[in-house]
């Protein structure tokens, strides 16, 4: 860490405290810190032999359900017991501090964010520890109605008895749309926020990262929280070179 760090975090942590709205995007490196593999890291063992793009979409998953569905299972085996860290605390913290001051939305899929005790977080992607159906209820007469997810039969994966439509990660898959909600509320924050920052990702992910886009045309300042470059660095204000469990305590303590 160089000594030029210390100078642009104060100034970073004083725009933060001038600003009325702050939005968070956060990624795959703030989960790094608590244990949990990145994507393309899930990729061991008997998945070797497999490309990540290979089993995370429907495609994959119509053509051999148990497989997709005993590889998720695996990740969330190996997430269960992670815990947040400094950053999730971080976040967490100031959000109880300040009440509907900052808006948190993340690529993650851990639920470490609400863990910590994030309220209303915006997941882009997905939770990976719930499910839902494959296909819409072939025997409901109303999009509302259907069959209990919490009825499914046991099985890799489980099925509903009445139909036969097979639960799913509740996670976005490759070619599939973020949920809508969730994305428009994002965007909402990144057009009428202050301070944009955005933690532990690589900004090559769309739609997600054209939020530091939206938020920085819209007049508000970006910052990068990263230890390595990202694709964002070249529209933000400031670089903090280090990781969220060392800065975003230092930035969010007031």
């Amino acid at each position: 860490m160089t000594a030029a760090f210390f100078p642009a975090q104060d100034e970073v942590r004083q725009w933060l405290q001038d600003a009325a709205h702050i939005a968070m995007l956060t990624g795959a490196g703030v989960s790094a810190e608590s244990g949990v593999p990145t994507f393309r890291d899930a990729q061991t063992g008997l998945w070797a032999n497999f490309r990540a793009e290979d089993l995370a979409t429907e495609a994959a998953f119509r053509r051999d359900p148990q497989r997709v569905w005993d590889w998720y299972a695996e990740r969330r085996a190996n997430m269960v017991h992670v815990q947040p860290n400094a950053g999730h605390h971080a976040v967490a913290a100031f959000q109880q501090r300040h009440p509907g001051r900052l808006t948190l939305a993340t690529q993650n899929v851990d639920g470490l964010h609400q863990k910590a005790g994030s309220p209303e977080v915006l997941a882009l992607h997905g939770n990976i520890f719930d499910d839902q159906w494959l296909d819409p209820c072939a025997l409901a007469r109303r999009p509302q109605d259907g069959c209990g997810v919490a009825q499914a039969e046991p099985g890799h994966p489980p099925r509903c008895a009445q139909c036969g439509n097979l639960l799913r990660p509740a996670v976005v898959w490759f070619g599939e749309m973020l949920p809508m909600d969730a994305l428009a509320a994002a965007e909402q924050a990144a057009e009428r926020c202050d301070v944009m920052l955005v933690v532990g990702t690589a900004g090559a992910v769309y739609p997600a990262a054209g939020l530091a886009h939206q938020a920085r045309a819209a007049g508000a300042r970006v910052v990068i929280v990263n230890p390595h470059p990202s694709e964002l660095d070249d529209i933000a204000h400031r670089v903090l070179a280090g990781t969220s469990a060392q800065v975003l305590p230092q930035l969010l303590d007031f």
